[in-house]
């Protein structure tokens, strides 16, 4: 057992930060002494003092044998790793890593619909071709849920040289999936198992929470270290267990995603959030899950509003639990839609959310939250809910093709015409919607609701998938990538 009270990284930062010299390294700030003063304002003289380059006494990210080496080793035995790696280009950086480290051009690789854009920028780095499995989604709900193990053996059975299974559980919403089952499915076929568990760093400190993918013998796991416990914006890690990936390309492919200055503020934000979840994650989380439940109990005694329990997931066969720290508040019931919603609580009543959906909020409660942020969430809900009491419903359910393709679609698999590597580096037209059918996109288009990619880069553009976005955005929703969905950026017809 590794002394989890100490921070190497940390100690040794702020003992750097004092020590007195002439600097002659960068950053040209000087430890704050050139920085402008309305940015010493803002940030303080002790956080500019920190930004310090890879001095000799605070290691190197890339060979780490001091600090950096202790800090990963404290975080691998906390989080149940066998080895862990910081991250200071967000999971962004170590999900690429993790594609460019298990798969190469031409090979196949398993990978959700509803994975995050780094996803996507990993195939166009790697030249490797997406064999994608769509997630269940309930309409009835308006939300996407887990993957079944049923589908990626399907996916398995037809691609048995496909060499690692992505998948991205906890979703946005704090639904998992059956990581255990496709565990099990990934190890009997050979191949490593690779989890974007960026919102779910805290489920290894806390009973009531999930089961953590390492738990469940996933192979690689990449956490936005930031995004849930008390580590900076941009920090991350990696985790790894087991034989399965190559710890010597995986390094390299690090080295390719992250940048050669880290910033130890970053470093030392991971060396802290580890100690205190290592020491008093517990006690941390039991509080934060009261709060939650505190918050869920208010919110559901309001008329019009649903909020997303476990009884409304658990019971489908590609969920294996929800993340209770979500609240995921449907506001369709106000007459409102989700987008709506948000701009009120926001702009006139203080109270902002992490993720606005058509239908939907979503909060994220965690250590940082307090009662009065629940009192004050839970009051603007209440002054909304007055504010639209007795208007009509004004949200119609959507029915475009693509999105029962997205519904029928789960127990499927869809490969792309070319992979996304030859999309992105194919001559380029950019085009009306009329035109675009038929033809190969060289985006990625994503529509909001349910977040699902409707096209991916490197797949035909349809009829469905075109009246899908259009429908969104008509709904007040909206659409990412390029000027979809009236006009499309297309591979050239002779793909040069």
């Amino acid at each position: 057992m590794l002394d989890q009270s100490q921070t190497p990284i940390l100690s040794a930062l702020q003992a750097s930060s004092r020590r007195s010299h002439a600097p002659f390294y960068a950053p040209g700030h000087k430890r704050g002494q050139g920085a402008s003063p309305r940015l010493r304002e803002l940030l303080g003289e002790s956080a500019l003092a920190a930004d310090l380059p890879e001095l000799p006494e605070l290691d190197n990210l890339f060979a780490p044998e001091g600090v950096i080496l202790e800090a990963q080793e404290l975080a691998a035995e906390a989080f149940g790793a066998d080895r862990t790696y910081f991250l200071t280009n967000g999971s962004t950086c170590g999900i690429e890593a993790a594609i460019l480290a298990t798969v190469g051009p031409g090979e196949k690789i398993i990978v959700p619909r509803n994975a995050h854009r780094s996803v996507i920028a990993g195939l166009v780095l790697a030249g490797a071709m997406p064999v994608f499995v769509s997630p269940e989604y309930r309409a009835d709900l308006g939300l996407v849920l887990g993957v079944k193990a049923g589908t990626v053996a399907t996916a398995l059975a037809h691609h048995p040289d496909t060499r690692a299974v992505l998948l991205v559980s906890p979703t946005y919403h704090g639904v998992c999936s059956e990581v255990g089952a496709i565990a099990a499915l990934a190890h009997h076929h050979g191949i490593p198992l690779l989890i974007d568990e960026a919102h779910g760093p805290h489920f290894a400190f806390h009973p009531d929470l999930p089961t953590p993918a390492l738990a469940l013998r996933a192979d690689l796991v990449v956490q936005s270290t930031h995004k849930v416990l008390g580590a900076l914006s941009q920090a991350a890690m990696l985790h790894i267990q087991g034989d399965s990936i190559d710890r010597s390309r995986l390094q390299a492919s690090l080295q390719l995603t992250q940048s050669t200055s880290p910033n130890s503020l970053l470093l030392a934000s991971l060396d802290a959030a580890r100690h205190q979840m290592a020491t008093e994650g517990k006690a941390l989380l039991s509080d934060t899950l009261d709060l939650a439940q505190q918050m869920r109990k208010e919110l559901a005694a309001i008329p019009g509003l649903l909020v997303i329990d476990k009884s409304a997931v658990t019971g489908f066969s590609s969920v294996s639990d929800l993340d209770l720290t979500r609240l995921t508040v449907d506001v369709s019931g106000l007459g409102i839609t989700g987008l709506e919603a948000d701009d009120i609580l926001h702009t006139e009543l203080g109270v902002t959310a992490e993720l606005p959906e058509l239908r939907h909020l979503t909060f994220i409660v965690s250590l940082g939250n307090t009662l009065e942020d629940v009192r004050h969430g839970v009051a603007g809900f209440q002054v909304l809910a007055e504010q639209s009491a007795g208007q009509l419903m004004t949200i119609a359910p959507v029915n475009t093709g693509a999105q029962k393709l997205l519904i029928e679609q789960d127990a499927s698999f869809t490969l792309p015409v070319v992979s996304p590597r030859e999309a992105f580096f194919a001559a380029i037209e950019t085009v009306d919607a009329g035109a675009a059918l038929g033809r190969i996109s060289a985006d990625t288009i994503s529509a909001y609701p349910p977040g699902i990619p409707t096209i991916v880069a490197g797949e035909v553009i349809g009829e469905g998938a075109i009246a899908h976005l259009t429908t969104i955005k008509q709904q007040g929703g909206y659409v990412t990538g390029g000027d979809a969905p009236a006009r499309f950026r297309v591979v050239a017809q002779d793909g040069r």
